[in-house]
């Protein structure tokens, strides 16, 4: 596999989960980690770790819901490291109020505007310093929800993740002759703080059999770490053991606003 020693990233998501997982990984790599996020305090712990790991770190608070902030991560981060070898789309979240029949336009709206709108201003500003480099690995953290949508992921959530898999595949159609890979990674549920955000958040037993974010982390990396001349174009991750969610999708089904 090809090493990620001295490589450029640009990791979105960064301060917690799966992105603070694979920020650190990165760095036991070797490799210039641009970490984004929305808390300044917890990017700075995670350049730390990212230098303590061996690897060189920078940040910067964006919030990837302005396409222009989205943008300018990509003109920091080249201003910071240079060339650009791989971008990870990783930041994402979903509304509280799951339900098609209740949820609010602002919410809709802004859960587009991070998971599809950040993703396509961020990628497209990232593209031509890909094309001039010759190459580059663009990695895109989807859903479970965007190939099983329902009341689990809720109607905005599933609906923006499936439009950012769109847009990767696209994508892929479109800049694969310029030596850019395309990869979407579609993880079902993962033991990660988003969780607290559900209308029913798990307990510790059903928290109990859920992935953790170094699986999904370790998928990130094998898209970017394959030899260039193969493309990971899609990889489905789910626990092994799958739990029973019929509660969870119940009181997504009723809950509003209060």
């Amino acid at each position: 596999m090809d090493s990620l020693k001295n490589k450029s990233v640009i990791l979105t998501g960064a301060g917690s989960g799966i992105g603070r997982v694979t920020a650190q990984m990165l760095g036991e790599m070797g490799a210039n980690v641009f970490v984004v996020g929305r808390r300044e305090n917890l990017l700075k712990e995670a350049v730390s770790e990212i230098e303590n790991a061996g690897g060189k770190g920078a940040y910067l608070s964006a919030d990837l819901e302005d396409g222009d902030s989205a943008a300018n991560v990509a003109h920091e981060a080249i201003k910071a490291f240079g060339n650009i070898h791989h971008l990870v789309n990783n930041a994402g979240h979903s509304s509280k109020v799951r339900s098609m029949r209740y949820v609010k336009q602002d919410d809709w709206q802004s859960v587009f505007n991070v998971n599809v709108e950040g993703v396509y201003r961020l990628t497209q500003a990232v593209l031509p310093n890909m094309i001039d480099n010759g190459g580059g690995t663009i990695v895109t953290v989807s859903s479970m929800a965007a190939l099983s949508p329902g009341l689990m992921g809720g109607a905005p959530y599933s609906s923006a993740k499936a439009a950012v898999a769109a847009m990767m595949t696209a994508l892929r159609e479109e800049v694969s002759e310029y030596g850019i890979r395309s990869c979407t990674v579609y993880p079902a549920e993962v033991d990660t703080p988003i969780l607290d955000n559900r209308p029913l958040p798990p307990d510790a037993k059903a928290r109990s059999t859920m992935m953790q974010p170094e699986d999904i982390a370790e998928a990130i990396l094998l898209c970017m770490r394959m030899p260039h001349r193969t493309n990971i174009n899609d990889i489905v991750i789910r626990p092994t053991i799958l739990r029973d969610t019929s509660e969870d999708i119940k009181v997504a089904k009723t809950l509003k606003y209060k």
